[in-house]
């Protein structure tokens, strides 16, 4: 049984030990795997996050604190508040490569054309979002700022999906995204130049895989290179999520020297046919077999 989610990360199994669902959710689809019919309490705490973290939806937290930007700070869920938080942590361990606040270019500038691109790019600066604990509110300080959690909100979701529904086994995936835990599972990984399986094996822990690239949406904001694709592993999958993002949008230089002493997993794809990867990439599979181009 084999499933392709939005092309990005492959996934399959031999020892599927329920049926899964699938839902459409977060602009894209969401599989599900868990026993004790517990898919549709997942789906809707999906639906719930999504409500709350969505800045396509006009009510949700984030659409408000966008809205205020510059003007006041906005009330906000503990959800929300900590995959902003979250945020702010991987941006400062990336040096800025990944920043939520790109949502003046995705959001202000290419899809509401509110302000041009040279605004756009002053107003992305990660440490112009304050967080009030205490009072959990978010405020953007200039007007002009919004947040996307599109690099991130999948992963998010994922984990917190996990840790909400507790069960001692389980898979679910969306888009690029995935999870599994408690029992084996045979997993790939896409190769964006040949449209095949790049790299399968058997994963013989708790593991989240997070794929980026630019070669369907031109969606990450960074520095061009020649790399084409990017999958992090890791067992928590907010960060796999984030930081596949950042490591795309970095430039050469700072990429190798984010990467030099990697304590997660890594698989890079370049236009050119090279891949690189590490041994931490390595220990989270067993009977890893790579296929040639």
């Amino acid at each position: 049984m084999v499933y392709l989610i939005v092309i990005l990360t492959l996934f399959f199994s031999s020892k599927v030990y329920c049926e899964e669902k699938v839902f459409n959710l977060m602009g894209t689809y969401a599989i599900v795997e868990i026993d004790g019919k517990s898919e549709y309490e997942v789906y809707r705490f999906f639906k719930n996050l999504e409500n709350k973290l969505s800045d396509y939806i006009k009510d949700s937290e984030i659409s408000a604190i966008n809205k205020f930007a510059g003007i006041k700070p906005v009330k906000v869920s503990p959800e929300t508040f900590e995959v902003i938080k979250k945020s702010i942590e991987i941006s400062e361990l990336t040096g800025g490569a990944f920043d939520i606040t790109v949502g003046a270019i995705t959001i202000r500038y290419k899809r509401d054309k509110e302000i041009d691109l040279r605004q756009a790019k002053k107003l992305v600066n990660y440490k112009d979002i304050v967080l009030d604990e205490k009072n959990m509110t978010v405020f953007l300080k200039k007007k002009g700022m919004a947040i996307d959690l599109g690099g991130i909100g999948k992963g998010y979701a994922i984990q917190k999906a996990y840790e909400f529904i507790k069960k001692d086994k389980g898979f679910i995936a969306i888009a690029g995204d995935l999870k599994s835990w408690g029992h084996e599972r045979n997993i790939g990984i896409f190769n964006p130049i040949t449209k095949k399986i790049l790299t399968e094996g058997i994963a013989k822990k708790d593991i989240c895989v997070s794929t980026s690239g630019n070669y369907f949406q031109k969606h990450i904001i960074g520095q061009k290179t020649d790399l084409l694709q990017v999958s992090v592993v890791y067992n928590e999958c907010t960060f796999t999520d984030a930081l596949s993002t950042a490591i795309f949008a970095m430039d050469k230089n700072k990429r190798e020297k984010f990467l030099k002493n990697a304590k997660f997993g890594y698989l890079l794809v370049f236009e050119n046919g090279n891949i690189e990867f590490n041994r931490n990439f390595l220990d989270f599979f067993e009977e890893i077999k790579f296929f040639p181009f």
